[in-house]
């Protein structure tokens, strides 16, 4: 199963809330949040550069375990927050860096993950660590 749909099981009517409208979903691939949000995924551009791809606004961007694919995490959230209406919403899913990587880095779940995220520490055991606070 992918990693939206575990999540939306989870979910209450509070993360739906934030949802309305008209969305997209980065780095969705065959498992977008919504079937009316727009899927940005690989084939359809650079989401560390995603402006120069997608020419519109959006109620919200929604993103689940993708960030920590990006080059440079606060560059994208920057591109993905530019692509908001005013009033939208930016609604990312990240895994925490040490309930899922374990104090591993590079990563021997996903070798591409380039980054891991913390957010209750004031110092991580990985070399490309961001807290997300």
């Amino acid at each position: 199963m992918n990693e939206t749909s575990k999540t939306k099981k989870l979910w209450s009517e509070t993360e739906w809330s934030y949802l309305q409208g008209e969305g997209i979903d980065v780095g969705c691939g065959p498992d977008p949040i919504t079937l009316q949000a727009k899927a940005f995924d690989v084939a359809d551009g650079d989401a560390n550069n995603i402006s120069a791809h997608v020419n519109k606004k959006y109620d919200f961007v929604f993103s689940s375990h993708c960030l920590e694919h990006m080059h440079d995490p606060p560059k994208a959230l920057r591109e993905w927050y530019s692509i908001l209406k005013p009033g939208g919403y930016l609604f990312v899913i990240i895994p925490d860096e040490d309930l899922y990587e374990q104090g591993h880095f590079p990563s021997r779940f996903n070798t591409d993950h380039k980054w891991t995220f913390t957010i209750s520490k004031r110092q991580s055991w990985s070399p490309k660590s961001l807290n997300v606070k």
